[in-house]
Parts: C-alpha cells; sequence; structure tokens
C-alpha cells in the first residue's frame, strides 16, 4: 500500500463509470469488481489503518469489507453510490472489531509505522513532508474515534458531510458538530500557521 497524502483530498469516481459498473458487478462480471477495487482498496486500507493503527487489523478488516461486496452484489441498488456504501461496511466492520475486542480505548496506543513506502522526493522535501506528516497524524492518533472517523471521511476521503453522516449513523446536526470539535482539538494540536494543512483549516461545517 502506497503513503496516502492527508493535505489533499481524493477524486470521487465518475459517477457514471460508477452506474455502468454497478450494472455490471450486479450480473457478476469479474472486471467489474477489478475496476471497483482498483479505485478504492488503497483509499479503504488507509481509512482503516488510520482508524486501527495496525496494519494487520486493518488488512483483515480490508478483506471482510470486499468478501461483503462480493456477498451483498447482486443486491446492491442501481444507484447506490460505491464510496459510502464501501466507507460504511469497513466503518461498521472496525466498530464490530472495537466491541468483541474491547480495544475502543487501548487500540490508540498501538501505534506501529503504517507506511511501508515513501513518496519519491528530495531529502529536504522529504524531512519536511515527514515532519508534517507526523505532526497531523499524531494529532489524529489523539482524536477520540467519533473525532478522527469524520476528519478521515471528510477531510481525507472528500465526502460530504451528509454522507459522513449516513456511515457514521448520526444526524445531519450532530455531524457539523463533531466536525466543528475535531477541527478545534486540531487546531489546538497542530501549528496550524507553520503548517497550513489547508484542507485542515477549511473544513466545512
Amino acid at each position: 500500500m502506497s503513503r496516502p497524502s492527508l493535505l489533499r483530498v481524493v477524486p470521487a469516481v465518475e459517477r457514471d463509470s460508477e452506474l455502468d459498473l454497478i450494472a455490471r458487478l450486479k450480473t457478476g462480471d469479474h472486471a467489474a469488481f477489478d475496476a471497483i477495487y482498483d479505485a478504492f482498496n488503497t483509499r479503504l486500507f488507509n481509512f482503516l489503518a488510520l482508524l486501527t493503527h495496525s496494519r494487520q487489523q486493518a488488512e483483515d478488516l480490508l478483506e471482510e469489507t470486499w468478501l461483503r461486496l462480493v456477498a451483498h452484489a447482486g443486491r446492491l441498488q442501481p444507484d447506490t453510490r460505491l464510496g459510502p456504501w464501501l466507507f460504511t461496511v469497513a466503518r461498521n466492520l472496525y466498530v464490530s472489531h472495537c466491541r468483541s475486542r474491547m480495544l475502543e480505548e487501548a487500540y490508540a496506543a498501538e501505534g506501529i509505522g503504517l507506511w511501508p513506502t515513501a513518496l519519491a522526493a528530495s531529502p529536504f522535501d522529504q524531512a519536511a513532508a515527514n515532519q508534517l506528516e507526523a505532526r497531523i497524524e499524531a494529532a489524529l492518533a489523539k482524536l477520540p474515534p467519533m473525532y478522527r472517523e469524520v476528519v478521515l471521511l471528510v477531510v481525507v476521503e472528500g465526502l460530504e458531510p451528509a454522507e459522513a453522516a449516513k456511515i457514521c449513523g448520526v444526524s445531519a446536526v450532530a455531524m457539523r458538530q463533531r466536525l466543528k470539535r475535531a477541527r478545534d482539538l486540531l487546531a489546538q494540536w497542530i501549528d496550524i500557521d507553520r503548517t497550513r494543512p489547508a484542507v485542515l483549516r477549511e473544513v466545512k461545517i
């Protein structure tokens, strides 16, 4: 898995292409599944890795997410939005995992190096990027799970707050409150003026 950028929004799959993939997936088209996998696998892994702070747990939950898609492919609605559907499944699996293992408060302390590879850059740029990435990742790790997941969904993945609210099973009002609280906490823990991570400073609530 490649290292994600926490400072940019991931582009969405074109809607016409998405609808075509869903129609083909419902008929058992393996090529359609491969295309969906290629579009979302890294994004889902990054989401789960930053939630669990464990590569092994992230990989296990990721595999189960794809198995759920295979199992439910024939029952998908023709207008299903793949991103919200997949992230809902991944999040629900993560919540179930936390409940079954009683890790809701303990998992944040199990930090490991998440990223096996790095983007090519000069030593100076790489050092600066690593320092910024480390500050942001440390701040995210300190957020309570309910705030961390909304930052990952809205800021990192670029989902609409309304979509994130459905994924998290909360109202639009509650989502706005969580986004505001998450932003306030991050602002306390990250030197915003120095790092200037625009996506963290400009979360729409």
